[in-house]
């Protein structure tokens, strides 16, 4: 029997340990049920016949990075299967959520649910869709007996949604991979291969008043005014942006973003008669492959120091939040060319390269490590967002995909 032909008669197996996984919540923020979580894939690796190491991140480092979630430790799982051969190729994936809000179809969003092929539950499109494909890759290869043209790494890691310091970047910096070669189960979809992605940058900008009577409001700075001023004064920023191109290899023409107020809050002693003392907005600097994350920030930052100057009585704080470098590699090793081959073998139809508009974890193997880079998952629908999903399709698809490349790539 042929992986492929092993994958679609074990569809629901595979739907059924994405659902087991969905269940147990692993939101982020706090960082829930990592323990449980990464035990539960440490084990089904090892079923799987691998290698495997759970590795706890140090408390200390913790404390240093994110002292407020000590009582949410942080842990990485990676696997290995020596096949004997002189290159390795690494899979990831991360195993953390983003939190729930809204009215779910079907009730709750940590309760997945099948319906007319599609799975339902927080994390199937984003990302344990891809963990499950990676995992059961792997199964229909032992099972089949079917030997892979490199040894196999697998890497889950943790806070891909924050900022992935404690994830794929601690596993990349002190986890001794052997890979030659990595592929991240996201970026790319369908019939598009993923060969780099944007970077971003978050900062939180605080404008600071002065509390006055509401009777009274010349005795006070209103910050809340002065913030509006601000952020209209950001739209010329968001014109020089828009001169900026990248051209995505599917032609798509992609331009730097910038977002405004995904969190914005008054300070402290709001009332409705009083002028308010400060009030404070996030920023969401969306960075292109051919940017440098660092100096889009300080551009940002000069940009926001001359505007507020340029407004009477407006000072500002700008706090960083985190960034996630950018990353791009021209699809011209033959990694790329194998991988848009299998998603064609697979999808019957041509495949092309593009560049995600978000961010993953993909620049810390092409970037950091150096090596050639994909990103390729099952992804799915309303990631981030009420009702997301993942057709069934997708999740085997990707899995024959990855099985195909481990055994036609020659490296």
């Amino acid at each position: 029997m042929s992986p492929a032909r092993y994958l679609d008669r074990h569809a629901a197996d595979l739907v059924a340990f994405l659902q087991k996984i969905i269940r147990l919540r692993t939101v982020n923020p706090p960082g829930e049920n990592y323990g449980k979580m990464t035990a539960l894939l440490a084990a089904t690796l090892r079923v799987a016949g691998l290698e495997v190491r759970r590795v706890p991140v140090p408390r200390s480092l913790q404390k240093k990075t994110q002292p407020e979630l000590l009582d949410y430790p942080r842990y990485n799982v990676i696997g290995f299967w020596d096949t004997g051969a002189k290159k390795t190729l690494h899979f990831n994936a991360h195993y953390d959520v983003v939190p729930v809000s809204g009215t779910w179809k079907h009730g709750r969003a940590f309760n997945p649910v099948v319906e007319k092929g599609w799975v339902y539950g927080r994390g199937t499109a984003d990302m344990k869709g891809a963990i499950a494909s990676i995992i059961f890759a792997l199964k229909a290869l032992r099972a089949t007996g079917t030997k892979p043209n490199f040894n196999v790494e697998v890497s889950f890691t943790a806070d891909e949604e924050t900022d992935s310091a404690l994830g794929a970047g601690w596993i990349v910096d002190h986890g001794k991979l052997r890979a030659d070669y990595a592929l991240v189960g996201e970026g790319g979809e369908g019939d598009l291969v993923c060969c780099g992605h944007n970077g971003v940058v978050w900062l939180n900008v605080r404008v600071h008043g002065r509390a006055a009577h509401g009777s009274t409001p010349e005795a006070g700075v209103n910050a809340l005014e002065k913030m509006s001023a601000l952020v209209l004064a950001l739209d010329g920023y968001k014109q020089l942006l828009a001169r900026r191109v990248f051209r995505s290899p599917d032609g798509r023409r992609m331009t730097p973003t910038l977002n405004l107020g995904g969190v914005f809050a008054s300070g402290e002693g709001g009332k409705v008669n009083t002028v308010p003392a400060a009030a404070s907005f996030s920023i969401d600097r969306r960075v292109l492959p051919i940017e440098d994350v660092r100096t889009a920030e300080r551009e940002l930052r000069a940009f926001l120091q001359k505007a507020a100057a340029r407004i009477p009585q407006c000072r500002i704080t700008i706090e960083k939040i985190s960034e996630n470098h950018s990353c791009y590699t021209p699809p011209r090793h033959p990694l790329f060319g194998a991988m848009r081959q299998c998603v064609a073998r697979t999808r019957r139809r041509p495949a092309r390269f593009t560049v995600s508009s978000g961010f993953n974890d993909m620049h810390y193997f092409a970037s950091v490590l150096k090596i050639p880079t994909i990103g390729y998952g099952p992804s799915g629908r309303d990631f981030h967002a009420v009702n997301e999903r993942a057709k069934i399709k997708d999740l085997t698809d990707s899995a024959k995909i990855y099985a195909d490349l481990l055994t036609t790539f020659q490296g």
